[in-house]
C-alpha cells in the first residue's frame, strides 16, 4: 500500500488523515492578506499549491492487496476500466501539449506537473488491471491535440464534473464494503490528486479570464459554453449506453453496480454525499483559492428538486 498509516473513517472520509498524508491535503500560501483574483500573486498561489502538494509516490512500488474471490469478482466485473485508462491517457497528452505552449516558467512547471500526475494515474490503473487480471480492450493512440488550449480546457471542465461524482462514489464504495480497506487506502491519494487538479484549473480559468483583453472575453465565454454542451451530451450518451461516436457501451452500469452505491443510497443521498466529500477534499487548501462552483451549485439545486 502507498501509505500504511493513513486513517480513514467511513463518514468523515478525508478529515481523518495521517501526518504523512497531510502535505497532500493541507496547504497555505505564504503571502499574507487578501489576494486579488487575476493578479500575479494569485498565479503564484495556485501554481505553488499544485507543486508543493505533489505526492512523489511511484506506481511501481504500490502493494496491491490480495482480494477475496467475491471482492475480486465484483472489482473485475465493473465496466469502467477501459474508459478509465483511456481517459487518463487522453488527459495526460492534452495537458502536456498545453504546457508546451506556455512561456511563463512557473505556470508551465505547474501544468507539466498536472500532466505528469495524469500520466501516473494511467500507470496506476494499468498496474491495477494487470494485478487483478482485468482484460482491457486494445488502447487507441493518444496523439497530441491540434488545439492545445481547447483540449486543456475540455479536460479541466471534464474533471470538474467527473471528480465531483467520483468523490461520492469512492466514499460510498468504501462505506458499503464494495472496496476493501486496503484497496481504498491505496487509491485514496489518487482521488485526492484529482481534487488538487480541479482546484488548480478553476483558479487558472479565473486568472486567465481576468488577464484577457475585454474584447476576447465574449468569444472565450462561447467556447466555454460549447465545452459544457459537449461534456453534458457525452455523458448523456454514455448513460444511454453509447459513446459520442455512436458506439455501444455497457448501458447497465448503475443497475449492475448497485453494491457500489449501496441498496439504501437513493439519488438524493448520493448527491448529498458528493457535496460533503467535495467540501471535505477542498477544505484543507488556502481559503483564498477559488473553489469549483458550477457542479456543486447544480447539485444543490437538484437536492431541492428531490426533496421528499
Amino acid at each position: 500500500m502507498l501509505m500504511s498509516d493513513t486513517l480513514t473513517h467511513p463518514d468523515e472520509g478525508a478529515a481523518f488523515i495521517s501526518e504523512q498524508d497531510a502535505a497532500l491535503r493541507r496547504w497555505t500560501h505564504g503571502a499574507p492578506g487578501p489576494i486579488k483574483i487575476g493578479s500575479d500573486e494569485h498565479r503564484k498561489m495556485f501554481c505553488r499549491m499544485l507543486l508543493e502538494t505533489h505526492d512523489p509516490y511511484r506506481p511501481a512500488v504500490l502493494d496491491w492487496p490480495k482480494l477475496e474471490p467475491d471482492v475480486l469478482s465484483r472489482l473485475t466485473s465493473l465496466p469502467i476500466w477501459d474508459i478509465a485508462v483511456q481517459t487518463e491517457g487522453r488527459a495526460s497528452i492534452r495537458v502536456l501539449t498545453y504546457a508546451q505552449t506556455l512561456s511563463d516558467p512557473l505556470l508551465r512547471k505547474a501544468v507539466e506537473m498536472d500532466a505528469a500526475e495524469e500520466a501516473r494515474h494511467k500507470v496506476v490503473l494499468s498496474h491495477l488491471v494487470q494485478a487483478y487480471g482485468i482484460e482491457l480492450a486494445p488502447e487507441p493512440a493518444y496523439p497530441p491535440p491540434k488545439k492545445a488550449e481547447w483540449a486543456w480546457m475540455f479536460t479541466g471542465y471534464s474533471e470538474c464534473i467527473d471528480s465531483f461524482f467520483a468523490f461520492g462514489l469512492f466514499r460510498s464504495a468504501q462505506r458499503s464494503g464494495f472496496f476493501p480497506p486496503d484497496l481504498v487506502e491505496t487509491f485514496e491519494p489518487v482521488i485526492q490528486e484529482e481534487a488538487r487538479h480541479i482546484l488548480f484549473f478553476v483558479n487558472w480559468v479565473a486568472w486567465y479570464r481576468k488577464n484577457m483583453p475585454w474584447w476576447r472575453r465574449p468569444w472565450h465565454a462561447v467556447r466555454v459554453a460549447a465545452i459544457w454542451f459537449m461534456l453534458v451530451w457525452e455523458r448523456l450518451a454514455i448513460a444511454r449506453g453509447i459513446d459520442a461516436s455512436g458506439n455501444a457501451r455497457d448501458s447497465n452500469f448503475l443497475p449492475a453496480n448497485r453494491e457500489v452505491l449501496g441498496d439504501s443510497l437513493d439519488p438524493r443521498e448520493m448527491i448529498a454525499l458528493c457535496l460533503r466529500e467535495n467540501d471535505a477534499r477542498m477544505s484543507g487548501y488556502d481559503a483564498r483559492l477559488l473553489r469549483p462552483t458550477l457542479v456543486p451549485t447544480l447539485a444543490r439545486f437538484a437536492l431541492r428538486l428531490l426533496k421528499k
